[in-house]
């Protein structure tokens, strides 16, 4: 009897250690779960923000593009902008200059004018004692003057011109005539 209460306490001692080892069974898989549930959950996360760095990485990427587009596009303008500076400083410049040139030579020009304002009053006076009606008058009587002049230079050096033809023909004439002598 002894042995089979020893062996009723046995059984009873392993089916509480059955018991035990099912209950901590159940509390590990119960544990396994919950964990497999949290690691799924947190797989699922991983993948939508990989999803969604990857969609951030598109869109920065196209953002970095459009940026350095964007800048390209910026340095080219600023380039242009100072090209076009440059020229218009140097034509500013050559503006300036011209300019002073101008001055100096309507100053110049003025100093002439009141050297030459003496001859003004000098033709204005010849003019009120002579038969010329204004100054204009005078300075195409003058140039009508000069032109002739240049005509009577001009044809008495073609009379010149053809003065030394008819000498040089008259010897001709004379050395054909000598020779004629002398045969």
């Amino acid at each position: 009897e002894e042995d089979s209460t020893n062996s009723f306490i046995c059984v009873l001692k392993k089916m509480k250690e059955v018991r035990l080892m099912e209950k901590v069974v159940e509390e590990t898989e119960e544990a396994f779960a919950e964990r497999m549930e949290t690691l799924a959950e947190q797989w699922r996360d991983l993948h939508n923000r990989r999803a969604q760095l990857k969609a951030h990485v598109v869109t920065s990427g196209s953002t970095v593009k459009e940026n350095e587009r964007l800048r390209t596009q910026a340095l080219k303008k600023a380039k242009e902008e100072k090209e076009e500076n440059l020229k218009k400083e140097s034509e500013l410049l050559r503006a300036r200059r011209e300019l002073d040139a101008l001055r100096k030579k309507h100053q110049k020009l003025s100093k002439k004018l009141l050297k030459y304002s003496l001859f003004k009053k000098y033709l204005e006076d010849v003019v009120e004692n002579s038969q010329f009606r204004d100054i204009d008058d005078l300075i195409s009587y003058y140039k009508a003057l000069l032109r002739t002049r240049k005509d009577l230079l001009q044809s008495q050096w073609w009379h010149r011109q053809l003065l030394e033809q008819g000498k040089g023909l008259q010897q001709q004439l004379r050395a054909d005539k000598e020779a004629e002598m002398l045969q």
